[in-house]
């Protein structure tokens, strides 16, 4: 197993084991994508379902995650060898998020069905569902392929799929190769998510 190191505070940044609108087009809102808005979800304020301007995918880097979180259990399993996984798809504002948006508060077997495979596991995607997807305004399934459309949309750079050897990045380093991977990724439409000096993940719009 090879290891990708990421360390956000001095600008190198070690990422971890890992073992084995805006960019969404049809599925983003209206709206700019500012480059805040991807770094940081600061405040968050009471909106009505369908109230945002566009989605911010949230996908975590599992073992940056794993080192600076604690209960994530299945993502985290000795051996499961996960890298970049999605955490969530975020309805946001041109400034802050909407919360508190009234819904269907746990999402039916069918519509957990479609988030299969996209999540680490099906705690997380019931959790991002109360939290987040309640306020896209749409109904769970829908909003879970909202979710395997995003994921789809956005590939991997190489160095993090099964990386060969050891390696050290800086964020910048991480930013440039998703850019790389990802032609139509627009700039300041993503920005590296920090944790106690470490990535633990990447969020794009």
């Amino acid at each position: 197993m090879r290891r990708v190191f990421v360390r956000c505070a001095a600008w190198p940044l070690i990422v971890g084991a890992v073992a084995s609108g805006g960019f969404f087009g049809a599925i983003a809102k209206e709206g700019r994508c500012p480059r805040a808005a991807c770094a940081s979800r600061a405040a968050s304020r009471v909106g009505a379902a369908r109230d945002f301007d566009f989605y911010v995918l949230a996908l975590s880097w599992s073992p940056g995650f794993c080192e600076s979180v604690e209960g994530a259990r299945d993502q985290c399993e000795p051996g499961k060898g996960l890298g970049f996984v999605v955490h969530g798809l975020w309805p946001q504002y041109e400034s802050g998020v909407p919360s508190g948006c009234p819904g269907a508060p746990s999402p039916s077997r069918v519509a957990l069905e479609k988030a299969a495979g996209l999540f680490p596991d099906e705690r997380l995607a019931r959790y991002e569902w109360r939290k987040h997807g309640v306020c896209s305004g749409k109904s769970p399934s829908d909003y879970f392929a909202d979710v395997a459309r995003a994921h789809a949309a956005v590939a991997i750079p190489p160095l993090f799929v099964k990386p060969a050897r050891d390696q050290t990045f800086t964020p910048i380093d991480v930013e440039r190769a998703f850019y790389e991977a990802n032609p139509r990724l627009g700039p300041g439409m993503m920005a590296v998510s920090c944790r106690r000096g470490v990535m633990d993940g990447v969020r794009i719009c």
